[in-house]
C-alpha cells in the first residue's frame, strides 16, 4: 500500500485553520478548501511510485482490479477529499449520466475550450456526492415544500417578493418551483440587488431560523442565489451524520469540516452565490422541481465493526470504522481499489501509521490490516 501525499485547494471559501487543525500544522492565513486524494488530473495524490494517476496508467488492472476496470474503466472512479467550509459555496447542481454525456459531447461540437470559464461540462461523467460531518455541519439540500418556502419569504415582509410567494402558491408544486427560480434567475440585477439587501436586514433582524440566509447575504451581498437559497432547505449533520447529492439535486455547503467522495467528475451546474458562470437554461434542464426531505443518513454498523453509509450508486462506496483501545486488527482486504483515510487518532494500515489527516492508496486485492485507537474511513467502489 502506498502513502499518500495530498494536494490542498485554496478556494476562497476555505477555511484558513480548521484542515490544519486536523493535520496538526501551522495555518498559513490563506484559505485551505479542500484537501483532495485520488487520481483526479487536476491534482492527483503523490506516492513514492509517482503520482497515483501514473501508478494506476501503469497497470489498471494490477492497481484496480479486473472487474472494477470491466466497470468503470482504467481509472479511479472516485474521489475521496476533505472539506473545510469557512463561507458558503455555490448553490449548484450535478448532471446524471446521460445529461453529461449529451452536454459534453455538444460542448465539444461547439469547439467550447474545456478550460473556458463560460463552459459546463469538463467531461462526461456523472457527480453524484456524500459528504459526512467531522464537525457541526450546515448546507442547503433539496427544495422545501413550496408553501413553506412561500412562508420563509412572506414573513421578511418585502413587497418584490410578494410575486414570489403568489407564484409558490399555485399548483403543480414542480411548475411552481421552477417558474419562482426561473424568476429570480432572470431578475433585473439592479432590482434584485435591492431585493437582496432588504432581505439580509430582515434576515438579520429575525434571526433563528433566518440566520443561515443572513450570513450568506454578508458573503454574497446582492446575489440572487441568497434568495434562491431560502427555496431549499437547511440542514445540520452532526459528527458521523451524512448528506447523499444525487444528480439534480440543489445543493450547498455552508460550514463545518467533512469527509467528502463523489464520482470523479468536474460536472457542476451553479444557480449563484458565485461570481462563475450561470448558465440559466441548462441549469434549468438539469434541476429536479421537486420538493424533498434532505434525507440525514447515519451508518449501518455490521458485526465486524464496519459503519458504512448506503447510496444508490457503484462508483464509490464509504465506511467508517472507530477503532477502540483494546480492540485488535481488522482485515480490509477487498479484490477492488481503496483509500483509507484516518481522521482521529493513531491508525496502523499495513506499514504505515496514520495520524489526522494522513491517507493511504490500497490495491485491489493487496492485504489491509488496520489497528490502533482512532477513526478510519473506507473508500471503495462497488463491482
Amino acid at each position: 500500500m502506498d502513502r499518500l501525499d495530498n494536494a490542498i485547494r485554496p478556494y476562497a471559501w476555505g477555511s484558513p485553520t480548521a484542515i490544519p487543525h486536523l493535520l496538526g500544522t501551522e495555518p498559513t492565513g490563506e484559505p485551505q478548501a479542500e484537501m483532495w486524494m485520488g487520481a483526479h488530473p487536476g491534482a492527483p495524490s503523490r506516492t513514492g511510485r509517482g503520482t497515483l494517476v501514473e501508478v494506476i496508467d501503469a497497470d489498471p488492472e494490477k492497481e484496480l482490479g479486473p472487474a472494477a476496470v470491466a466497470r468503470f474503466g482504467p481509472r479511479l472512479p472516485f474521489l475521496l477529499k476533505i472539506l473545510a467550509a469557512g463561507a458558503p459555496l455555490s448553490l449548484q447542481v450535478h448532471p446524471d449520466l446521460e445529461q453529461a454525456k449529451e452536454g459534453y459531447a455538444d460542448e465539444e461540437r461547439r469547439g467550447i475550450p474545456v478550460d473556458a470559464p463560460h463552459r459546463n461540462y469538463k467531461d462526461a461523467n456523472h457527480k453524484p456526492e456524500l459528504i459526512c460531518a467531522l464537525t457541526d455541519f450546515d448546507g442547503l439540500c433539496g427544495f422545501r415544500a413550496p408553501l413553506a418556502a412561500a412562508g420563509l419569504l412572506d414573513d421578511l415582509g418585502i413587497d418584490s417578493l410578494k410575486p414570489y410567494v403568489d407564484l409558490l402558491h399555485a399548483h403543480p408544486e414542480d411548475a411552481a418551483l421552477r417558474e419562482v427560480l426561473t424568476a429570480i434567475l432572470t431578475a433585473d440585477p439592479e432590482e434584485m440587488s435591492r431585493t437582496v439587501a432588504e432581505a439580509a436586514t430582515a434576515c438579520t433582524r429575525l434571526g433563528g431560523a433566518y440566520a443561515p440566509y443572513a450570513d450568506i447575504a454578508h458573503h454574497y451581498p446582492g446575489d440572487p442565489g441568497v434568495i434562491a437559497a431560502m427555496l431549499l432547505n437547511h440542514v445540520r449533520l452532526q459528527p458521523g451524520e451524512a448528506l447523499y447529492l444525487g444528480a439534480g439535486v440543489p445543493h450547498a455547503y455552508l460550514n463545518g469540516l467533512g469527509v467528502e467522495i463523489m464520482a470523479n467528475s468536474d460536472n457542476v451546474l451553479r444557480c449563484g452565490l458565485t461570481p462563475k458562470h450561470v448558465d440559466v437554461p441548462e441549469l434549468l434542464r438539469i434541476v429536479r422541481f421537486r420538493p424533498s426531505d434532505p434525507g440525514v443518513l447515519r451508518p449501518e454498523a455490521s458485526p465486524d465493526g464496519e459503519e458504512l453509509y448506503e447510496t444508490p450508486i457503484d462508483e464509490f462506496r464509504l465506511s467508517r470504522y472507530v477503532l477502540p483501545e483494546a480492540g485488535g486488527a481488522h482485515d480490509l482486504t477487498r479484490a477492488t481499489p481503496q483509500i483509507l483515510l484516518c481522521t482521529a487518532g493513531t491508525v496502523r494500515a499495513g506499514e504505515h501509521d496514520l495520524t489526522p489527516g494522513r491517507s493511504v492508496f490500497v490495491p485491489a486485492g493487496e492485504k489491509a490490516e488496520v489497528s490502533g485507537t482512532g477513526t478510519l474511513f473506507r473508500a471503495t467502489v462497488v463491482a
